[in-house]
């Protein structure tokens, strides 16, 4: 939603309160990777933004949809690797 070009804080705040009412029916574990402390620490800000936030919400849709980018990346980097000797590999000629 933050992508959005037509944005609306009221429709963002609703649903984002939704959400985390869903969320909070479910029991916490903690899982010590660098995406989920991540994960963790992106959903405590958007909570606190939505409670606490600047008149037209501007600075803080910003601040969000870069920590979110950033979260992407995080999880996105660890299905990505590179084939380290892809040239060496063993080929007997059969």
């Amino acid at each position: 939603m933050l992508k959005l070009e037509n944005f609306d804080h009221e429709l963002f705040k609703s649903r984002t309160l939704r959400n985390y009412e869903e969320l909070k029916k479910t029991k916490e574990m903690d899982l010590y990777s660098a995406y989920l402390t991540d994960l963790k620490n992106f959903l405590e800000k958007t909570m606190s933004f939505v409670e606490k936030h600047s008149k037209n919400f501007e600075d803080e849709r910003s601040i969000l949809l870069k920590d979110a980018n950033l979260l992407q990346k995080e999880k996105n980097s660890n299905s990505y690797s590179k084939d380290k000797h892809k040239n060496k590999k063993f080929d007997d000629g059969y």
